[in-house]
C-alpha cells in the first residue's frame, strides 16, 4: 500500500491533481487508515497511470475517466503495460536506422498497438521529405510486414491495422499537397479490375501533386468501363496503371489496350513492383516506372514534355 505522495510519485499525477481526479471522476477509491490517511495499492497505480496515459493521447479527462471506470483491474493493467510497450518501441525508434524502423513497425502491428504504429510512423516521416521517407522508410517497412505474414508472424489483422495507419499518413500527405490548377491537363492515377493493394498507387499520385501535377487518384479495383469513362470526363493526356503483384498484369494490360485503342495520344504509364512483368505490345508505347517515387514522377515529367513537344511539331 502507498501513501498519497508515494501513489503521485510513481505515477506521475500530482498529489492535487490526483486529489482533483479522486473527488470529481472516481477515477481511484483509496482505502483509509484509522487516523483517514489515504492509502492505495497496485490496481489504483495503475488506474492512474490509465488516467493519465489516455489524457496524454489527447482524451478530455471526463472521457477518460468513464473510461477507466468501465474497465475492470485486468484490462487497466493491459492498459498500462500495452503503453509502457509503446513508449519502448518510440524510444527505440527515435534513434533507429531504416531496418530498425521497420522492425519496430512489423513489432507493433503484431501486437495491434496504434499509438506505436502511429509512433513509429512520427518517426519516419520526421526523417526527410516526403520522398525520402516513403522510398527509403516506409516501402521498406510495408515489405518487411509482407515478409513477415507470409512467414505466419503477424496475422491478416495486423497486416491490415499498419496498412491502414500508412494509409491515414498518405491521405493526409495527399491532401496537404493542394488542389491543382483547373487549367493543367490532368493524369490518372489507379489501380486495374480486381488490384487492391494501392499503397504504391497513393504513394506516387501524392508526389505527382506535391510536383505540380493535377493529378486525379482514382483508387484500387477500378473497372475497366469506369477507366475509359474518367479519362472521357477529364480528357486526361496520361494514366498511370499500378501492378504490384502479379495477379495485377493481366487487368493491367487490358487496360492499358482498352484505352490506347480509344486514346492513340495519351500517355500510359505502368508502376508497381510487377510492372515489369507487364506487356506493352498490344498498347505501344508504354512507359514503365522506376520503383523510386521521385524518380517515377520525373519519368512522368519527360514523358508529358515529349507529348507536348510532338503534338506541336506536327
Amino acid at each position: 500500500m502507498y501513501t498519497i505522495k508515494q501513489a503521485a510519485a510513481r505515477s506521475g499525477v500530482p498529489v492535487q491533481l490526483l486529489r482533483a481526479w479522486e473527488r470529481r471522476y472516481g477515477v481511484v477509491k483509496p482505502a483509509r487508515t484509522d487516523s483517514g490517511y489515504r492509502l492505495y495499492d497496485d490496481p489504483a497505480i495503475d488506474r492512474l497511470l490509465a488516467m493519465r496515459r489516455l489524457i496524454d493521447a489527447g482524451w478530455a479527462p471526463s472521457t477518460a475517466a468513464v473510461r477507466i471506470r468501465e474497465l475492470d483491474d485486468v484490462a487497466v493493467g493491459e492498459l498500462v503495460a500495452g503503453g509502457r510497450e509503446s513508449e519502448q518501441i518510440h524510444a527505440v525508434a527515435s534513434r533507429a536506422g531504416a531496418a530498425e524502423l521497420a522492425e519496430a513497425f512489423v513489432t507493433a502491428a503484431g501486437k495491434l498497438d496504434e499509438p506505436a504504429l502511429e509512433q513509429v510512423l512520427d518517426v519516419m516521416f520526421s526523417r526527410g521529405s516526403f520522398e525520402q521517407v516513403v522510398s527509403d522508410l516506409v516501402m521498406p517497412a510495408l515489405a518487411a510486414l509482407g515478409d513477415a505474414w507470409q512467414t505466419g508472424r503477424v496475422d491478416v489483422a495486423a497486416e491490415h491495422a499498419a496498412a491502414g495507419a500508412v494509409q491515414r499518413r498518405l491521405g493526409m500527405a495527399f491532401m496537404a499537397g493542394g488542389r491543382p490548377a483547373q487549367d493543367r491537363p490532368v493524369i490518372l492515377v489507379g489501380l486495374p479490375p480486381g488490384a487492391r493493394h494501392d499503397l504504391g498507387a497513393l504513394t506516387f499520385a501524392t508526389s505527382a501533386r506535391r510536383a505540380g501535377l493535377a493529378v486525379r487518384y482514382l483508387g484500387p479495383d477500378l473497372p475497366l468501363q469506369d477507366w475509359l469513362d474518367a479519362v472521357t470526363r477529364t480528357a486526361a493526356i496520361a494514366v498511370v496503371i499500378g501492378a504490384l503483384i502479379d495477379s495485377d498484369v493481366d487487368p493491367a494490360e487490358r487496360v492499358a489496350k482498352a484505352i490506347r485503342a480509344a486514346n492513340p495520344s495519351i500517355v500510359i504509364a505502368f508502376g508497381g513492383r510487377a510492372a515489369a512483368s507487364v506487356d506493352p505490345s498490344e498498347a505501344a508505347p508504354v512507359l514503365i516506372l522506376p520503383h523510386d517515387v521521385a524518380a517515377a514522377v520525373d519519368a512522368i515529367r519527360v514523358a508529358l514534355r515529349a507529348r507536348v513537344v510532338d503534338a506541336t511539331s506536327r
